[in-house]
């Protein structure tokens, strides 16, 4: 595979959140079996990632409003995006990492399992993530997928729970074609599923305003899936609707850490150690 430079990456990024702003014909995406030939391809899944498509529907850079990073322990989120890494250096600043896995029902990171190899290695805690597109397949049919190519957990004390990603469309509507109702039975099939598979419940990242917007401000998931928060704000503020309070917060997507070449998310997960090892454990 060749080598992309921090300066290229940086401007594919760029190039990939420009283009969320093009309207693109969505079809007979709100049923949940798409007929692909309806729907935009799926051009650049290795420049989705935990957060690329914020900045260009939140009207944010990606940077906190706080000087500081927030009470909690560090962590960081990667993908192919991020190159690179050198995790013992990563480790010596991190505790934890998510790491991106797979996407929709075809797409499988290629630095993945060097990434999450590379984590384990180095003694972090480390869990995979999808990044979802509801409007490509079934919920049930993505967390198989997902699952079947590094989203699984085992009770080891370094491996978090799976992680479901759902933010804005990569490619088209911002919600899918989906209503809140759609939308939120498309999520829980992911979760049964994935929950059937692993006996674990998913991590569910997103933000405040996807939430409201794309499930109709739904609270039925707070009981059973930890939340990953992402808001690049000074305080973490109100929760998405069902959660008290948030386990991890991604709190900028232009973090440094020694290990990465060029920008990278930093997250901080709310609580100590012992509640990491805890939460890994199941």
């Amino acid at each position: 595979m060749p080598t992309i430079s921090p300066n290229a990456r940086r401007a594919l990024r760029a190039l990939a959140a420009g283009a969320l702003a093009l309207p693109i014909l969505v079809g007979a995406a709100s049923t949940g079996s798409a007929d692909e030939t309806a729907l935009a391809a799926v051009s650049h899944p290795e420049l989705d990632y935990a957060g690329s498509t914020i900045a260009a529907n939140e009207g944010t850079g990606g940077s906190p409003a706080a000087t500081a990073a927030p009470a909690g322990l560090p962590g960081i989120d990667v993908s192919h995006f991020q190159g690179n890494v050198d995790w013992g250096s990563v480790a010596k600043n991190n505790q934890y990492t998510y790491i991106k896995a797979t996407e929709g029902t075809g797409y499988k990171d290629a630095n993945f399992g060097g990434y999450y190899n590379g984590a384990y290695g180095a003694g972090m805690v480390r869990g995979a993530y999808h990044f979802g597109l509801p409007d490509r397949s079934g919920g049930a049919a993505q967390a198989q997928f997902f699952v079947s190519n590094g989203g699984g957990w085992s009770a080891d004390g370094k491996t978090l729970p799976p992680m479901l990603d759902m933010e804005y469309n990569p490619y088209g509507d911002r919600c899918y074609g989906k209503d809140g109702g759609a939308m939120t039975a498309w999520i829980t099939e992911f979760s049964n599923e994935v929950h059937r598979l692993t006996n674990r419940y998913p991590t569910i990242y997103t933000t405040r305003d996807w939430w409201a917007s794309c499930t109709g401000d739904n609270g039925s998931f707070g009981a059973t899936n930890p939340l990953f928060l992402a808001c690049y704000c000074a305080s973490a503020g109100t929760m998405p609707k069902g959660w008290g309070t948030y386990t991890f917060w991604q709190y900028t997507s232009k973090g440094s850490t020694p290990g990465v070449p060029g920008p990278v998310d930093q997250d901080v997960f709310n609580g100590a150690a012992d509640r990491l090892q805890a939460l890994a454990k199941g």
